[in-house]
């Protein structure tokens, strides 16, 4: 049976750090609607499309397509089939998590309502960024939270930090968000990803290891740091 690492991050340590990120967000959701970061908006917006190039265009069309919808159903997906056999309450919870990241950012928008670059309506906070945290992030912790995938820590997050990223910056190029909005998606992804991972490392595994004695699941919470990828 696979050992789980033995620094583990304390419950509260853990749903501390989603408070403060719950509050940053907040803070932002403020700023926002008071127009206090119209400035760094336009002078990041004017810096991101100081490169104008016509493959860059294309190339940050794809990377918002497929880090849109499309890619993520396919993740997530493939995630829970994958999860099933070896972490069976992971895997079943990936799609509920999901869904709830969905509800969570169509509440924050609607009750935001900011008018993006391109003036479309509903820009704060950034869904694909949202989204991406709480899929990479969720991912990257659970393919290394096991003493025996210890040595794929740093390329999972590595990972799903560029990933979320070069999402975040084709937004961005695109004239979808603002980079307030960005930031708000990462701030409240944070929270609600670091919230889900205690919540469901809280969840008693007993039943799961007997029904699969070679599960790497144990009880308690399995809670390795996954803040710094995202």
């Amino acid at each position: 049976m696979q050992q789980e690492f033995a620094g583990r991050v304390p419950e509260r340590a853990l749903l501390s750090a989603a408070l403060i990120f719950l509050v940053a967000f907040l803070a932002l959701a403020v700023g926002v609607t008071h127009h206090r970061f119209d400035g760094v908006d336009h002078a990041a917006r004017a810096l991101v499309h100081r490169p104008s190039y016509p493959l860059l265009q294309s190339s940050m069309a794809t990377a918002s397509l497929v880090g849109g919808r499309p890619g993520q159903i396919v993740v997530v997906c493939l995630g829970s089939i994958v999860l099933w056999w070896r972490r069976r309450r992971w895997g079943l919870a990936l799609p509920v998590v999901m869904a709830g990241a969905g509800v969570l950012q169509l509440l924050a928008k609607w009750i935001v309502d900011r008018p993006r670059p391109n003036l479309d309506a509903w820009g704060f906070p950034s869904a694909h960024v949202l989204s991406l945290v709480v899929l990479c992030g969720y991912m990257a912790y659970v393919v290394s939270s096991t003493e025996a995938r210890r040595r794929w820590r740093g390329p999972s997050m590595s990972l799903a930090a560029a990933i979320v990223g070069t999402v975040g910056f084709s937004r961005m190029y695109l004239d979808a968000h603002w980079f307030s909005d960005v930031l708000g998606g990462l701030s409240i992804g944070l929270a609600y990803l670091l919230a889900v991972v205690w919540l469901i490392g809280s969840m008693p595994a007993r039943s799961e290891a007997h029904a699969h004695p070679c599960s790497d699941e144990r009880p308690g919470i399995d809670v390795d740091p996954v803040v710094p990828a995202v």
